[in-house]
Parts: structure tokens; C-alpha cells; sequence
């Protein structure tokens, strides 16, 4: 069996093409082609369809070729021969969804053999998730959903609202929300004398986490703080930063960056240590410039709690939209 496409990215409607074809044949072949310039980078697809399909052989043709019959002459030859490179073997079957497969197949002498060719079991399209993913969520799987989940990252200092914040806008937007490890490790271990590695741990473990759960995450995940702030908390809690640090991370789509224009409360742990408006101040200026040294996307939060929560809503609203 033999299964040609873009997988741009790969979908339920390819797997159900691809499962029934492992249901129908001893070997099955499935045909990767990209190019340079597309939307999503084709080794991250061919990494992709060979962690969906372990069962299949997945091979990759990332060189031009002719995407439409009215480009050239010898169209179905060129594809042909193309095909022949990868696949020198005879094929007996071609899958797909697309009325091509009739003549693709007669072009390799095999039979064609459509599956789902009205999109009635599986009603996406690869294009359709690439314009709105949230609409298609059920239909991206799990190992191609970190790659169109949009995250939004409460960040500032202590007592400036980030963790009510973040839970209040998942609980809005029906969206997932990402805990701050530092939190849970000062709770959990409470060391007595922090070190430059305990700050390491935290946000190797914090970055960890967020990755495990993009693969079963909603379309948006709402992160209470991340490896960034704990640059600045390495600085005010040890007085220097790990090299670690040094590395480029991945920054979240949209940072809300709190303003310490608000009381400060000491939390129910009592670990809260910068109460004063020096210390608040200083530790604002640094969580700016950092994001301001990492070119991040940020919106600053000031004022009262209600319009803190308002002008959230409208930076969220915005990057939404421009999905």
C-alpha cells in the first residue's frame, strides 16, 4: 500500500486513511513531500507521522516537484518517477481521500482505494486547523497539538495577583492551566539555604512539565509564571544566575507582566520574603527588562484588580483573535 500527502499537519482523517490501509495490506508506505517554505518545517511532520505510525514505513521527499498537472506536461510522469526513487517496488494499492488517487494509482498501476473521500467520518482538513486550530482540536492529535497550543504567562513579582489571574482566565476561556513549580518545590522541599542548582531544578522541571502537558492541553494554557521569572528569583534569592539561564527558551505567546501598583499580602505559607516597595520596584524592573532582553510579546497589568483583569481580557481576546 502506498499513501502520498503534505500532512501539513498530519490529522485523524490521515490516520483513519493510514489504519485502514495497515487493516488491508502487509506493508504500507507513506510519502512525506515538503518544501523549504512551508508553514510547518517538514522534519517536524516526518518526526510527527513516525511517531503516529510506527507500524508504517515513512520516507520523505523534501525536493520540487509540480503541485498541479497544469504546471507541466509530463505532470503524472514526473510524480511517477519521483515516487520510484523512494519506493522501487511495486505497489498494489494508493490511498487517499482525494480524487486523485484515480489517477495516481493508474500512474503507478495499482488500484485506487478512497477512504472517507466525502470527509464524512472525519470532517477536517489540514488547511481548515491551520486556519483555526481551537475549531479542530478533536481532530489534531496529541503529539501534533504542542505545536498550535498558544500559551499566555502571568509574570511579576510576589502579591501582584499572577496565580488568581492565571486561574481566572483558564476558568474564562475553558483553557488549561499550568501551575508554578517554584511554588510547589519551595513547599515540597523546603530548602534552608537556596543554591543556584535549586533554581535550575525548578525550571528544568517547571519546563518538564508544561511540555508533558501540551500533548493532552486545551488550545490555550494559561501558565503561572515560567524558566524567565526564575532568572529574577535566582538573582534576589542567591545573588547570581546559573550559566544554565544563558539558553534560549521558549517563550510563551503572550506574557502579562503585573505591576506592583497593589498592596502587598503575605500568602497562607508565609513564604513570601519582598514586601517592601524597594524590593517590589527592583524586582518589577527586572522581570521588564528580561522580557525586554528576550524580545517576548508582553502586555503590562496595572491599577485596580478590575482593570487588571479587564485589560487581560482584551490581550488575550487580541491573540485569539489572530489565530
Amino acid at each position: 500500500g502506498f499513501f502520498l500527502g503534505k500532512f501539513m499537519p498530519p490529522h485523524q482523517g490521515h490516520l483513519l486513511v493510514c489504519r485502514t490501509a495497515l487493516e488491508l495490506v502487509d506493508e504500507l508506505t507513506v510519502m512525506l513531500c515538503s518544501l523549504p517554505g512551508d508553514p510547518i518545517p517538514g522534519d517536524l511532520r516526518l518526526r510527527w507521522l513516525r511517531e503516529l505510525l510506527p507500524q508504517a514505513r515513512v520516507v520523505h521527499h523534501d525536493q520540487p516537484i509540480p503541485q498541479e498537472p497544469a504546471e507541466h506536461p509530463q505532470f503524472w510522469d514526473i510524480w511517477r518517477r519521483t515516487i520510484q526513487t523512494v519506493h522501487p517496488e511495486p505497489i498494489d494499492e494508493v490511498y487517499g481521500s482525494d480524487q486523485y488517487i484515480h489517477q495516481l494509482a493508474e500512474t503507478l498501476g495499482a488500484e485506487a482505494v478512497l477512504v472517507d473521500p466525502n470527509r464524512e467520518a472525519m470532517p477536517t482538513s489540514a488547511s481548515a486547523i491551520r486556519a483555526h486550530p481551537s475549531s479542530q482540536w478533536r481532530y489534531i492529535p496529541g503529539v501534533v497539538r504542542p505545536h498550535f497550543v498558544k500559551r499566555v504567562c502571568l509574570f511579576g513579582p510576589e502579591s501582584t495577583g499572577k496565580t488568581t489571574l492565571a486561574r481566572m482566565l483558564a476558568a474564562h476561556y475553558g483553557a488549561t492551566f499550568m501551575p508554578e513549580y517554584g511554588r510547589i518545590f519551595d513547599e515540597q522541599y523546603q530548602p534552608e539555604q537556596w543554591c543556584p542548582e535549586h533554581l535550575v531544578r525548578i525550571a528544568k522541571r517547571h519546563e518538564a512539565i508544561r511540555t508533558a502537558l501540551l500533548h493532552s492541553a486545551r488550545p490555550l494554557v494559561l501558565e503561572d509564571t515560567d524558566a524567565l521569572l526564575t532568572i529574577i528569583w535566582s538573582r534576589a534569592l542567591v545573588g547570581e544566575v546559573d550559566p544554565w539561564f544563558e539558553r534560549e527558551f521558549a517563550l510563551a505567546d503572550l506574557y502579562l507582566l503585573t505591576d506592583v501598583d497593589v498592596p502587598w499580602v503575605q500568602d497562607e505559607q508565609g513564604s513570601r520574603q519582598f514586601g517592601s516597595d524597594d524590593m517590589r520596584r527592583q524586582f518589577f524592573r527586572e522581570c521588564k527588562e528580561v522580557l525586554d532582553s528576550r524580545g517576548a510579546n508582553y502586555q503590562l497589568l496595572h491599577g485596580d484588580w478590575a482593570s487588571r483583569e479587564q485589560t487581560a481580557l482584551a490581550a488575550v481576546d487580541h491573540l485569539l483573535g489572530q489565530l
